[in-house]
């Protein structure tokens, strides 16, 4: 399963939820509290997208925006109640 995300670096605390309507499909909002250098963002990422669907950091993988805010996360394998996840938290 792939999804965008939009990403909020250097936020108080890490959150996933919300919707980000700038994309031709909406994204989820990711809040990280890791600052944007060294990957460390990225890393907060799957951990907190991986929290939120139950599974495993290394089922989680940022497939496309390594270096930006908008990216595209795969879940592989992806639980079976995803999509359901995903809409829940995308509001």
């Amino acid at each position: 399963m792939r999804f965008a995300v939009r990403v909020k670096p250097g936020a108080r605390k890490d959150s996933v939820g919300g919707r980000w309507d700038a994309g031709e499909r909406p994204a989820l909002v990711v809040a990280v509290a890791a600052p944007a250098v060294e990957g460390k963002a990225n890393e907060a990422v799957r951990r907190a997208v991986a929290k939120a669907f139950g599974v495993r950091r290394q089922d989680v993988a940022i497939v496309a925006g390594d270096r930006g805010r908008d990216k595209v996360i795969a879940l592989d394998p992806a639980p079976r109640d995803a999509a359901r996840r995903l809409a829940e938290l995308l509001g």
